[in-house]
């Protein structure tokens, strides 16, 4: 894999690295082959819900905020923490609750428009389509 005579800096040049990058890969290829540079998996702490659980929470989510005896048919993540608590038995923080509607469930952000509850579409139309016209001609 690395040629004799072929410095770590020329390397690093053509793959677009640091040549420190090219001393690491060196050393690691030298002492344990070509299977030694593989990828592996990441390490830290398992995620606290398993994908069943994912699941699970992402059928309790779809059937919406009012379904689970909320108010209004918003979710917030303080709801959604409390319907994994309830569904799953698992306490999720705020940013846990984030990374799973964002990371595993591939959520995203959404806020309503905000739109009085007397909004008349009708009548915006009647006016757009005759008093506008009238204003904007003048007198």
């Amino acid at each position: 894999m690395f040629e004799d005579g072929v410095s770590n800096a020329e390397i690093a040049r053509a793959v677009g690295v640091c040549a420190e990058s090219v001393r690491r890969w060196r050393r690691v290829w030298e002492q344990g082959g070509a299977s030694a540079l593989r990828r592996r998996a990441a390490t830290g702490r398992p995620p606290k819900l398993d994908d069943a659980q994912v699941e699970t929470v992402r059928a309790a989510l779809e059937r919406g905020a009012q379904a689970h005896g909320f108010e209004a048919d918003l979710w917030t993540l303080e709801r959604v923490g409390a319907v994994v608590e309830r569904v799953t038995g698992v306490v999720l923080s705020r940013a846990s609750v984030w990374r799973l509607l964002t990371g595993r469930l591939g959520w995203s952000l959404q806020r309503p428009e905000r739109r009085a509850v007397e909004r008349d579409e009708s009548e915006i139309a009647r006016w757009i389509a005759h008093e506008w016209p009238r204003i904007k001609k003048g007198p």
